[in-house]
């Protein structure tokens, strides 16, 4: 009989390991999950997600937050410990570069396969390493309305019949500069909004504009984002970037020479009080146009175009898609460990529960196919991005800009754009410039 009790409870223990206790009970107790989260502000959240997580599978999670500014160097050292998180997060390449040893193969994670445009991972030598977990995007924002008015102007040069037809920079080009001319015809002052230029108000073109011409530098040549080859770059796309924004500039609400002053905010106001049909940004700026007074431009009516430049093959170009929050499971965690994490965020992004707290309580744009319609986000601008991330035959373009060796080049180049909007500063001037800071904040950032 003691025989008998020693053999049953070794069998116990043996079946509670592989998730099958002696009572029936089926909770993995196989592993655990330790997550450093990079956002502060969501830090609650995540704690109750845990909580909720392993009162239904019983696997433990424990959530650590760092500090605003601190993850890199908070990451460093909880690395070294026996406690090392097993779920942290990358930025982009660069993050992968500094953290490689420590990055897990996820090609066959089942978050992964979900993944909708599996152009946004982190991927290195044919495998994946790090998987976008919320995305934002921007490109050209217009307003339907006005586009329809001007689609039904008898008098219109354009041969087209709406923006569905509007597909590479040719194409926009003929509508933008024909709207243009039918300004007062249309009820606006412009196709675009403001350039706004003023210092600190030049992201959108600095960063975001300039982040096309580095994502074809880059994919065209088949640069490694992980490499050093990302140090230099030859600015090859520069006439491209040139070409939109000469539109922007010269079919504005108003003229080049008084970009300076313009900021964001004045740029948002124009396109929610319909002075233009046209502003580039992201979908994060809803709010700003819905909560301007007076603002005419109703929901329904809010579509996105990708930003063209001329590249070709842009037919099938999509919007400026990306993030710099990509999941990565700590590859010298145990193999239990590992399949603990990678359980975890397949669930978040997967369950019932956890999808509810993704869109609801984080308020992420989650980039995966197992939303339902009515499990995502519902303002206008996330819904674009949505449609536009499942469009057949339609690539993402990639946030690059993550790459950019500084916010001092950044800088230097939105100073740039200023003098060459204003007539003071030759394009070719600019261009040489941004080839020759770019290498040398490189090279003091090494």
């Amino acid at each position: 009989m003691k025989k008998l009790a020693v053999k049953t409870a070794v069998l116990c223990a043996v079946a509670a390991v592989t998730l099958s206790s002696c009572g029936g009970a089926k909770k993995n107790t196989v592993g655990t999950v330790r997550y450093l989260n990079f956002k502060p502000e969501v830090a609650s959240v995540y704690e109750e997600l845990a909580a909720k997580y392993e009162a239904e599978t019983g696997v433990k999670v424990t959530v650590e937050t760092a500090a605003n500014g601190t993850y890199e160097s908070t990451l460093t050292s909880k690395m070294a410990t026996k406690e090392a998180p097993t779920l942290f997060q990358i930025n982009g390449p660069r993050g992968y570069a500094n953290w490689k040893d420590y990055c897990a193969d996820l090609s066959n994670t089942e978050l992964y396969k979900h993944l909708s445009d599996k152009s946004l991972a982190v991927t290195s030598g044919g495998k994946v390493y790090g998987i976008p977990y919320v995305v934002e995007g921007y490109g050209i924002i217009y307003n339907k309305a006005v586009t329809d008015r001007y689609f039904a102007l008898a008098e219109k040069a354009a041969p087209y019949s709406s923006m569905d037809e509007v597909n590479n920079f040719s194409k926009l080009k003929e509508v933008v500069e024909d709207m243009q001319k039918n300004a007062d015809a249309l009820g606006i002052k412009g196709v675009f909004a403001s350039t706004s230029l003023k210092s600190g108000e030049d992201w959108r073109w600095q960063t975001h504009l300039e982040n096309l011409p580095v994502y074809y530098e880059f994919k065209n040549n088949n640069v490694d984002l992980s490499s050093d080859a990302t140090k230099r770059i030859s600015f090859q796309y520069a006439d491209n970037f040139r070409n939109i924004f000469d539109l922007y500039l010269n079919n504005s609400v108003i003229p080049a020479k008084n970009v300076g002053v313009k900021t964001v905010t004045d740029s948002m106001a124009e396109f929610a009080l319909e002075d233009c049909a046209m502003v580039q940004n992201g979908n994060w700026e809803w709010g700003q146009i819905s909560g301007v007074t007076g603002n005419k431009v109703k929901a329904e009516n809010v579509k996105y175009l990708p930003i063209y430049t001329g590249v070709s093959g842009e037919e099938k170009q999509g919007l400026c898609i990306g993030t710099e929050n990509f999941y990565a499971i700590n590859s010298q965690a145990s193999e239990a460990d590992q399949k603990a994490t990678a359980d975890f965020i397949y669930w978040l992004y997967s369950s019932a529960t956890g999808k509810d707290y993704v869109t609801n309580k984080l308020g992420f744009i989650a980039p995966f196919d197992t939303f339902a319609a009515d499990e995502k986000p519902t303002d206008p601008l996330a819904v674009e991005i949505l449609n536009w991330m499942d469009k057949k035959d339609t690539t993402s373009v990639a946030w690059n800009f993550t790459l950019f060796p500084s916010q001092r080049f950044k800088d230097k180049f939105g100073a740039s754009l200023l003098k060459y909007a204003q007539g003071s500063k030759e394009w070719s001037d600019v261009v040489s410039e941004v080839v020759e800071d770019w290498a040398k904040e490189s090279s003091e950032s090494m």
